[in-house]
């Protein structure tokens, strides 16, 4: 039965134009829930949490999923899968992306929105986690199609959706232009003017300058405080990044202007390496006329052809997984030369693997706090849509690289009072402002 299962589930993927493998797809999922979950109950064990809120804190409160049929260009229906969970509210509205990718499932979903659940508290934002998917491959939908699927999507999450419930924002390849048809169903259904209902929108429908780069901003200042304190000047830093889409583009840019040098660059088509550093402008003007934005194709003789799983072994100083979870594993941390891994992703780093790096006395910064920027700046832009105000630029950069420096002050002084890794520090502080919040909810006898 279950082979039967399997099969049918490949062939409806392939009906959708989306041929994936199911079975990796679910290990996949499977894998980064069960870390999630494992990192929550180290902290919760630490805490000496009482198991009934243990219980609570896991447990997601609500979880969507919606059969989204949508007509194809040519005319056929496919019938796509959609996912929404909103782990957490005690602190706020649930907060988190909306991903399309082949890998998206149920357990994937759960376990990304547990991870915003403790950013946001790692943050300090009044938001609790969520997490949304589509499972698709968008390189294969026309822009019609991609709308009619976000309007369909969007159409099917209103019921747990709102400005004060649940606010949505881009993820793995989805953009501001998703945003605005995500919104632009939402007010149509609902004949009410709520912009701050998505973060991540266009600037002329209500968002925020700085936004696209925040994520990217975040990951790249972060990296240049853990080289201050390590005694690494920037102009001898050498980094290397996995990813060179929305987070990974901007890191490397924010980085390169401040004098590292990249020497190893990668995305879906393949990667670049060059021990001296790469030409990032001429590569950037390289990305910018490929059709689809790749790095495939470029000319430079002064680059060598490399491997994305390569390119987190190579000779450096600092590596950024700033692609999908799952990167780091048991079969390739024990090769890793760098001594300081910073991720952007979320879940690049799987369990074991992050106990093979903690046994080599390589420095790991969380995801939950090197990645946030991105949370950060959609704080300002919801804030600014209930408001009804505007951030400037400067405003936003400023307040954003300040709270980001703090959170990563209060991880760095948690760490090396309890004598712990930096993960499990971001952790303690995380789940432990969650905890409090839902004790101070339920006592009294209420």
């Amino acid at each position: 039965i279950g082979e039967k299962v399997v099969m049918q589930q490949q062939e409806q993927a392939e009906v959708a134009g989306r041929s994936v493998d199911i079975r990796a797809r679910e290990r996949q999922g499977s894998t980064l829930l069960e870390d999630a979950s494992a990192q929550f109950r180290a902290a919760a064990a630490h805490l000496g949490l009482d198991p009934g809120l243990q219980q609570v804190l896991e447990t997601p409160e609500r979880e969507m999923s919606v059969a989204l049929p949508i007509e194809m260009d040519d005319g056929r229906i496919a019938v796509f899968q959609g996912y929404r969970v909103q782990h957490s509210r005690l602190r706020g509205p649930a907060k988190g992306g909306i991903r399309y990718h082949p890998s998206v499932d149920l357990d994937e979903v759960r376990g990304l929105a547990a991870l915003m659940t403790w950013k946001c508290s790692l943050l300090d934002l009044p938001y609790g986690g969520g997490k949304g998917g589509v499972n698709c491959d968008p390189s294969l939908l026309s822009a019609s199609e991609l709308a009619r699927l976000t309007r369909a999507y969007a159409t099917a999450m209103l019921p747990i959706i709102g400005s004060r419930i649940d606010v949505p924002a881009p993820d793995v390849n989805t953009d501001e232009q998703v945003m605005a048809w995500f919104l632009d169903a939402v007010e149509a259904q609902t004949g009410v003017f709520d912009p701050a209902v998505v973060t991540g929108k266009p600037l002329a429908i209500g968002g925020i300058p700085g936004r696209g780069e925040a994520t990217g901003r975040g990951v790249a200042l972060i990296t240049m405080e853990m080289l201050r304190r390590r005694g690494i000047a920037l102009k001898d830093a050498r980094i290397a990044v996995q990813g060179f889409g929305k987070v990974g583009g901007h890191t490397v840019r924010i980085l390169a202007d401040a004098g590292c040098r990249i020497v190893a660059i990668s995305d879906i088509s393949g990667g670049l390496y060059n021990p001296n550093g790469l030409d990032i402008p001429r590569i950037v003007a390289h990305t910018r006329n490929h059709p689809r934005g790749l790095l495939e194709g470029y000319p430079g003789e002064d680059a060598e052809p490399i491997g994305a799983a390569e390119l987190l072994t190579v000779d450096c100083d600092v590596v950024i997984p700033a692609a999908l979870e799952g990167q780091i594993t048991v079969a390739n941390a024990g090769d890793i030369r760098a001594p300081i891994i910073v991720e952007a992703a979320n879940g690049p780093t799987t369990g074991e693997a992050d106990r093979i790096l903690q046994d080599r006395g390589i420095t790991v910064v969380p995801d939950i706090l090197a990645n946030a920027g991105g949370v950060v700046v959609s704080y300002f832009e919801w804030i600014q849509g209930l408001q009804g105000t505007k951030w400037t630029l400067e405003e936003v950069r400023a307040r954003l690289d300040r709270m980001m420096l703090d959170a990563f002050e209060a991880v760095l002084q948690r760490a090396e009072a309890e004598d712990v890794s930096l993960r499990l520090a971001a952790y303690l502080i995380a789940v432990g402002r969650v905890a409090e919040t839902a004790a101070l909810r339920r006592t009294a006898g209420a």
